[in-house]
Formats: structure tokens, C-alpha cells, sequence
């Protein structure tokens, strides 16, 4: 089973949020998760509250071959998560 690390949004009309999760890279974007593994607001003015992450967990699932969408690349990078490509 190939699994993508990506974001779900959630939210309301001009008020975004995300929810990043490891998902089956199969299903749609807003499918079934396999695990919750944390929250971007890219709405949240203070920059260490934009970004809530199970680092041991996304760690994990990057060491078992999961590959994370460009967009959760930027935000792993901006929370010292280095991924390869």
C-alpha cells in the first residue's frame, strides 16, 4: 500500500484549516484516514501556533517510505522536518 502524508481542509468559506494525515495514496482528498498526525491554520498571525505536529509520528511514517505532498513538504521543512524526495 503506497501512502501520501497530505492535508485535509476543513474549516469554513475564507477561513481555511487543515488537518494533516496519512492517507492511502488511492483515496480522494478529503477519504479515510489512516492517522491523524497533526494541524496547519494558515490563518494564525503567531508562527508557532500555525503548525501542530506528532513529529515521532510523521517521522515514522516517512522512515516506512511515506511521501508527503509538496504542500506538507514546505510545512514539515518549516518545523524541522527534513523529508527526501
Amino acid at each position: 500500500m503506497a501512502v501520501r502524508i497530505r492535508m485535509t481542509r476543513m474549516g469554513s468559506k475564507n477561513r481555511p484549516y487543515y488537518r494533516i494525515g496519512a492517507f492511502d495514496a488511492h483515496e480522494e482528498r478529503d477519504g479515510r484516514v489512516i492517522e491523524n498526525l497533526g494541524t496547519y491554520d494558515p490563518m494564525e498571525s503567531n508562527n508557532e501556533k500555525q503548525v501542530t505536529l506528532k513529529k515521532d509520528r510523521v517521522e515514522y511514517w516517512l522512515g516506512v517510505g511515506a511521501k508527503p505532498t509538496e504542500s506538507v513538504a514546505v510545512v514539515l521543512k518549516k518545523f524541522g522536518i527534513p523529508c527526501k524526495k
